[in-house]
């Protein structure tokens, strides 16, 4: 019988807002959810930052790319919602022979805009509504990082996240 061994796996993704002539037709979507009063931003997608970081983060589980061809695939067929790029990763995730167990995800998000503060709540229930997670078992902060860097000045929005699971050894 293996043993269960606890692992970790970062993701990360970033978007910069739409330019003007690219905001029609385009909604801010941050971990599932749109924010129509808010500036969108520019991607293929639906640009959904949040769940790009997570996908990216399974995918260092799985070893199984989402984002890029098969993404893009399905960007071809006009599916845009993020929420498909990350049934793609659980779906790998849950084939996988190693029988893992996702514990817990950290989220920190790089922006001078929006203020995450309102919307945090609101978000971490979304994604225990489309994750194997608990709200309690979801982190999620948010710094402009002193306006270091384009996403702290307000261009923006960067997601680093770890994903901590277990799995057979």
């Amino acid at each position: 019988m293996s043993e269960r061994i606890f692992i970790s796996s970062i993701g990360q993704d970033s978007h910069r807002f739409c330019s003007s002539d690219c905001k029609e037709g385009r909604v801010l979507t941050l971990g599932g959810l749109p924010f129509p009063d808010l500036p969108p931003l520019e991607g293929n997608s639906d640009a959904d930052v949040i769940l790009h970081a997570i996908c990216n983060a399974i995918s260092g589980l799985t070893g199984k790319q989402v984002l890029g061809k098969r993404a893009d695939a399905l960007c071809e067929q006009g599916i845009t919602d993020s929420r498909a790029y990350l049934d793609l990763a659980l779906q790998d995730l849950a084939e996988d022979e190693r029988d893992f167990s996702l514990h817990h995800l950290s989220i920190s998000v790089e922006a001078a805009r929006p203020k995450f503060a309102p919307l945090k709540e609101k978000i971490i229930s979304s994604l225990a509504g489309l994750l194997p997670l608990k709200e309690k078992a979801i982190t999620l902060d948010a710094t402009s990082g002193e306006g270091l860097t384009a996403c702290g000045r307000g261009e923006g929005i960067s997601v680093l996240c770890i994903l901590s699971a277990s799995c057979l050894a």
